[in-house]
């Protein structure tokens, strides 16, 4: 039975019940930046603690709807009976404003309250919380092991698999309560469920649980994005080499060979080649290229210091190594201000580049220099493009029968141009129909496929070929729905076991 003292003006008005509803509102401005509750979604609600109410009967407070979270107050809050009767509702703000609203998240945070004997229910739409649900739609759970971080999870250890149950999403949150009871009662240990394409509920005894437990499950999250994106898979102990669903059939090619690779025969009207280790030897990037660039990069900006594109190239750099500076990136050496003397912007741009090459970093401002600089070789014919010899007559066939490849590589797009426009064969770009760059991402990230297949205008991601000797960006290229083809090459690296990949030696093969 509702104790009646609960529902008195003195003890709504009580220091409990008021630090409660700061509590919320705190912890709202807290959880805004980390993109939990933008755009007016997220919800919190805790319990009112007081020692000498059972914990049943404590009373509850609830985040509003509809409002921007990070400007909430105290007197914005709902304050509810332990059965979830509204004893406080808050006053209407003028326009712009809406009207007051309790959560729409209040049956699911009842269900928690009453289900799991909870203190305090966090809702998040965190972007990890989102994604990571989407990696397999058709799974109903999300599992880790042999994450630290797991550790911060109510009854869980190192060595243990934490599960998350996860739930279809709904047009309105209302809806979700009968599955959202039903994972609740379906997996006792869990302490959080998780919505399809929505975000995440968490919960734990206290806010200082919920919380603690929100946070790191965001982290987990992160990390299997992370992971997926790698190739590395975070549901075992091992964290080995992800293992592909829906593996190729592979056809052994014609001709035998003694490779294990496989003929393909591919109906794709759009190939996209990657460059190191497929239509190019990995070393005539890092011993011709890379050394050229390093060793001239002096000369080219004492010869060019004026130019236009040049002080654009510094001042890429110059963010670049600001960036590089505040996270403490081994090297990086602030570059002065251009007023200070030209020798000492050039001595600094040179000890950042020299450090940039030796770490092999793939960034945009490091890419479009050495492309400037490798410009200037090839037109003193210091330097010739280097493809292998199948490539060519690949090119050739394919353009004749109306494909259209494209290039994507690390390297800038006139770092692209110079190999291909400059190789012992001829101009080759009259068979390339363009050329995409790291500015449409990161080549080991899902997104970066994606933009490519908007930027070609496909009606299907699987009207795309792929090509290209790094496992981590086959796994990337196949997730965003490509098809994929792995180049082994003279001194490539080696692939891991069971990959799950066709090969191929020779784009006589495709």
């Amino acid at each position: 039975m509702a104790n009646p003292i609960l529902s008195t003006p003195a003890y709504l008005s009580s220091p409990p019940v008021q630090e409660a509803c700061s509590l919320v509102a705190d912890l709202c401005r807290l959880f805004y930046p980390q993109g939990w509750v933008t755009g007016t979604g997220g919800s919190i609600t805790v319990k009112v603690h007081d020692d000498s109410v059972p914990k049943s009967q404590q009373l509850i407070v609830m985040s509003p709807s509809g409002v921007q979270k990070e400007r909430m107050e105290p007197q914005d809050m709902y304050v509810m009976s332990g059965d979830g009767n509204i004893l406080i509702e808050p006053s209407p703000k003028p326009y712009p404003h809406k009207a007051p609203k309790c959560t729409d998240c209040g049956p699911l945070f009842m269900k928690a309250y009453t289900m799991r004997d909870a203190g305090a229910v966090i809702h998040s739409h965190g972007m990890e919380s989102c994604i990571v649900t989407m990696m397999n739609p058709s799974a109903k759970e999300f599992k880790m092991t042999h994450m630290e971080m797991i550790k911060g999870i109510k009854g869980h250890g190192y060595h243990d698999e934490l599960i998350v149950p996860i739930i279809e999403n709904q047009p309105q949150e209302s809806k979700l309560t009968d599955s959202f009871a039903e994972a609740i009662e379906a997996y006792p240990k869990a302490t959080a469920v998780l919505v399809r394409n929505h975000g995440i509920f968490v919960w734990g005894d206290t806010w200082i649980s919920a919380k603690t437990q929100a946070e790191c499950y965001h982290y987990l999250f992160d990390a299997a994005i992370r992971l997926y994106q790698l190739g590395i898979d975070w549901t075992t102990p091992d964290h080995g080499p992800l293992s592909i669903p829906r593996a190729i059939q592979q056809t052994p090619a014609t001709g035998g060979s003694q490779h294990d690779n496989y003929a393909v025969e591919s109906s794709r009207k759009f190939i996209v080649l990657d460059i190191e280790g497929t239509t190019t030897p990995i070393s005539f990037v890092t011993d011709v290229l890379f050394p050229y660039a390093r060793d001239n990069v002096r000369k080219h900006l004492i010869s060019t210091f004026d130019n236009k594109e040049t002080k654009e190239d510094i001042e890429l750099l110059r963010v670049q190594v600001e960036e590089d500076c505040k996270n403490g990136v081994a090297g990086a050496v602030p570059i002065p201000p251009e007023n200070s003397g030209r020798d000492s912007v050039i001595d600094a741009i040179v000890t950042n580049v020299e450090a940039m090459i030796k770490a092999d970093r793939k960034i945009t401002s490091l890419k479009q220099l050495q492309g400037h600089i490798w410009r200037t070789g090839y037109e003193c014919k210091d330097l010739l493009g280097i493809v292998f010899e199948d490539v060519p007559g690949a090119l050739k066939k394919w353009h004749s029968e109306g494909k259209k490849v494209y290039i994507y590589s690390s390297g800038s797009r006139e770092a692209q141009r110079l190999i291909f426009g400059n190789t012992s064969y001829g101009d080759l770009r009259g068979y390339l129909c363009g050329f995409f760059d790291t500015t449409v991402g990161n080549k080991k990230e899902i997104r970066s496929y994606l933009e490519i297949a908007q930027s070609l205008g496909v009606d299907n991601e699987s009207e795309i070929l792929f090509v290209t000797d790094v496992y981590q960006e086959a796994v990337a290229a196949r997730a965003a729905g490509f098809e994929v083809l792995i180049s082994i090459r003279p001194g490539n690296a080696p692939l891991p076991s069971n990959h799950g990949f066709k090969t191929i030696t020779s784009f006589v093969e495709i």
